[in-house]
């Protein structure tokens, strides 16, 4: 009856002086319907308090994100890395007669038994008596009296497109960086599924890399390229290599990224300046649960840094020597260069089918940290009908060579400015405590201290309990040990059971003694 007593009045203390909007009128004094009124009130209000905050927990749990654009400017910026490849990725002029048995059958010279076809015996000779540019690839291709070199000593892919593709030295008219001349010295060779293509400022062999401290035309990079046109392979069949298209493809990239200028190249063509305006833009992304990108390293033997293209890049290296036990040249490794025949029988069939109908192997994650260059692409004519005839004096060529192989490109920054588009939390654990905080104030009055004065409460009240508990066990641990010391020989000496027959008197004036342990006195008499 104590403890309910002492509980009771305890809960009405805490409800006496809680900060509990509405408790107080729901359990005090009061006229009942009143008290049922408050009641619905509070309740309903505890309904909406946790409904809304439900609402609140789901959309922390969706991970929104919001994505926040952001113009920045610098006093430098890294100038970005150009790879260059002509559209034609073999020189017929250079080929001999070991090159063309080691490659004709790549390049689709040959059928069946190692015969020319018709086909290309037809696309060789033009019916005129101009000698075409490919004459002396129709003269090579007369196989009798040929001893084939040994299969070991024929040369490999790398080495056939080293030296038969087109030369920078040779394409390369004209080099200007920021006002300053450049030149070939100023590239690195670079094997992509164009051949052999060149990369300026690629930051390798120890080379610093270029700084510009100006935006605008005139401050960045300025080439002119002869293409070669009339050396490009003739077409006499559709091959991986056939090329229809006359021109250069152009990359522009990080120096951590290497090009997948097959994939993510533009064009450019001759007959035309082409400027290329370009803008930084460093972009962040959210790992899981907000985004998709990947934030964890690189797990490859080929390359330190993630980026789409590495990754590509890796992933098809790798298809490749498992299921053809070679590389292509633009790959990196240890593994032996394909072959011209397995080029044509495995290698190129293998990384169609991968990229353009495999949709399940080599998929790449975004990198959660990555640069990339904005281009805005403008064109004019060149030559004008006022420098045909200078061009065609000074680079000893015909006004209609120069029509159709010339091509300028100039690349600049349109700004010295970089833009950061950054993915960010759209809502997070202190977002969602600010809110369910605001919710409990509007609905119940209540704050985080309100919570603590309940949880004190309850703490109280269970703290009472157990004291009570173990004091009532205590207490019955001690009778236990008392009613435990008396033997039965103790109850026989007892002196009171010998003079039961005897009553005892007392005076009036006194109260009869009783040992110590008169209670067990009284049970043994």
């Amino acid at each position: 009856f104590g403890l309910k007593c002492s509980l009771k009045e305890a809960g009405k203390l805490f409800l006496k002086h809680t900060t509990f909007h509405g408790l107080r009128h729901v359990f005090l004094s009061g006229s009942y319907p009143r008290r049922v009124a408050w009641l619905l009130a509070f309740l309903t209000a505890l309904a909406l308090l946790f409904t809304w905050s439900s609402n609140r927990v789901r959309y922390l749990l969706s991970s929104p994100v919001y994505t926040k654009a952001h113009m920045a400017y610098a006093k430098r910026l890294v100038f970005p890395s150009v790879t260059i490849c002509n559209q034609n990725i073999l020189l017929p002029r250079r080929m001999k007669k070991p090159d063309i048995f080691s490659a004709g059958r790549w390049l689709g010279l040959f059928g069946k038994n190692w015969q020319v076809s018709p086909a290309v015996r037809e696309a060789l000779g033009d019916g005129t008596n101009n000698e075409p540019p490919w004459s002396p690839l129709a003269r090579i291709l007369d196989f009798n009296h040929f001893l084939p070199p040994p299969r070991d000593s024929q040369p490999s892919m790398r080495q056939l497109l080293d030296r038969l593709g087109h030369q920078l030295e040779e394409m390369l008219l004209y080099c200007r960086f920021q006002g300053q001349l450049c030149g070939p010295r100023n590239f690195s060779t670079i094997f992509t599924r164009y051949g052999k293509c060149y990369t300026f400022n690629s930051g390798q062999d120890g080379r610093p890399l270029l700084i510009t401290m100006k935006g605008g035309m005139g401050n960045g990079l300025e080439l002119m390229l002869d293409i070669q046109q009339d050396e490009y392979l003739p077409v006499w069949g559709e091959t991986d290599e056939t090329s229809f298209e006359a021109g250069i493809k152009v990359q522009i990239h990080t120096q951590d990224e290497p090009p997948f200028i097959d994939q993510l190249g533009f064009g450019v063509a001759p007959g035309f300046q082409t400027f290329v305006s370009c803008q930084e833009q460093r972009l962040t992304y959210l790992p899981p649960p907000w985004g998709d990108c990947k934030a964890t390293a690189m797990d490859s033997d080929f390359f330190s840094t993630y980026s789409i293209t590495a990754c590509r890049i890796d992933c098809e290296t790798r298809y490749l020597v498992e299921n053809c036990n070679c590389r292509m040249v633009h790959m990196p490794g240890d593994a032996p260069y394909c072959t011209p025949e397995q080029y044509k029988e495995c290698a190129d069939p293998a990384l169609d089918f991968l990229v353009e109908r495999d949709n399940d192997y080599c998929v790449c994650e975004t990198p959660c940290n990555m640069t990339r260059y904005g281009k805005e692409l403008s064109f004019v004519k060149i030559p004008s009908k006022a420098s045909a005839k200078y061009l065609a004096k000074k680079f000893n060529k015909t006004e209609q060579y120069i029509a159709e192989n010339i091509l300028v490109l100039d690349i600049f920054f349109e700004a010295l400015n970089y833009e950061t588009i950054e993915q960010k939390k759209a809502y997070e654990l202190a977002g969602l405590l600010g809110d369910i905080g605001g919710q409990m104030g509007l609905f119940i009055g209540a704050s985080i201290l309100t919570i603590l004065e309940l949880f004190d409460y309850l703490y109280e009240v269970i703290k009472f309990k157990l004291c009570r508990c173990s004091k009532k066990k205590h207490q019955r641990s001690s009778n236990n040990e008392r009613g435990a010391v008396l033997s039965l020989d103790d109850v026989k000496r007892h002196a009171p059971c010998e003079n039961l027959g005897t009553p005892s008197t007392y005076p009036a004036n006194m109260l009869p003694h009783h040992p110590g342990q008169g209670n067990f006195e009284d049970f043994t008499c």
